[in-house]
């Protein structure tokens, strides 16, 4: 690879250093955030490391204009970059699962006794007897974490840290909804998407920092 070449992929650093003078509320979370939504693709290296390009920095500098200027929620960003920018358009995905209580002791490897106790703590609940994607994965994690001795009973304290971050999350969108203005409810998804993004990564980054401290690290 030529110097020339090279020099053309930035570091996400160096692209919140040319994002930040026009936008100042932009982040390297915001960032990623928008690179989760699939908004932008930066390559990776072997090792990891994005790897932007300018033509990342024209389309969040895009991102970033038709939020600021005109409150638009990223699903018609993305629509719209696919028309004046050239990216395909976005085909979105569906998350939605309903299954059966059977489908669902199926699809998670659970058997019936621990079904019925994921119900009795509240770690997930039917919607008129059928079992949405959220409860596919509460099942399918609570199934691996069983191997380790965990069960439901221990998890306890795991709903209930869920449920005060999904508190603030509320906190934060609840003025927005009550605004009642066009767009609203787009930009209070956007942002409880976000906040939930960041607050994902506070409680890995909590959860290392626990487990070093129990290795002696």
């Amino acid at each position: 690879m030529s110097s020339q070449a090279a020099r053309s992929h930035m570091s996400i650093g160096e692209v919140l250093a040319l994002l930040q003078g026009e936008f100042p509320d932009v982040t390297i979370s915001k960032i990623r955030f928008l690179e989760g939504e699939g908004l932008i693709e930066p390559e990776r290296s072997p090792s990891g490391y994005r790897k932007f390009t300018h033509l990342h920095v024209q389309q969040l500098r895009y991102i970033l204009t038709e939020q600021r200027d005109h409150y638009l929620p990223l699903r018609v960003i993305k629509d719209k970059m696919a028309e004046e920018l050239g990216r395909p358009r976005a085909v979105p995905e569906s998350r939605e699962v309903l299954l059966s209580r059977a489908e669902l002791l199926e699809a998670a490897g659970l058997d019936e006794e621990t079904l019925a106790e994921l119900e009795d703590y509240g770690l997930l609940a039917a919607r008129a007897r059928r079992y949405d994607q959220d409860a596919l994965d509460v099942a399918r994690s609570v199934g691996a974490l069983s191997r380790f001795g965990l069960h439901a009973r221990h998890l306890r304290a795991v709903k209930a840290a869920a449920e005060r971050e999904s508190g603030l999350v509320e906190q934060a969108v609840a003025p927005i909804l009550k605004r009642r203005a066009p767009g609203a409810i787009g930009e209070a998804d956007e942002i409880a998407r976000e906040l939930s993004s960041l607050l994902l990564e506070l409680h890995a980054a909590l959860v290392r920092a626990g487990v070093r401290g129990v290795l002696g690290r």
